[in-house]
């Protein structure tokens, strides 16, 4: 979806989405030394299928692989499903069997 605009708001501990300056959704999560949790994700009903969810996880794990400090520990059943579609996050995520593919 074009217009997204993805934001961490680290006051609140969670990444936010935002569509023509509307709240579209969010991701809360919560930091220890090692790890980002994220614990729930969620998106306003209008903007659900909209590929909202998608720009917040992308963003998210895409800055935990450019920071490189942190590991995803995904509790939340969306980003849990997100990181299993897309199993190039899979390197970044605590617990998940290494890659067989070389």
């Amino acid at each position: 979806m074009s217009g997204v605009v993805v934001t961490d708001n680290p006051a609140a501990g969670r990444y936010e989405a935002h569509v023509d300056g509307r709240l579209a959704g969010f991701a809360e999560y919560q930091l220890t030394d090692a790890l980002v949790v994220f614990t729930h994700t969620e998106v306003d009903p209008a903007f659900e299928g909209q590929g909202v969810g998608s720009a917040i996880a992308r963003h998210a794990l895409d800055g935990l692989v450019a920071a490189g400090a942190r590991k995803a520990l995904p509790v939340c059943p969306f980003i849990t499903g997100w990181i299993q579609r897309h199993p190039e996050y899979l390197a970044i995520t605590y617990g998940a069997a290494p890659s067989r593919a070389d």
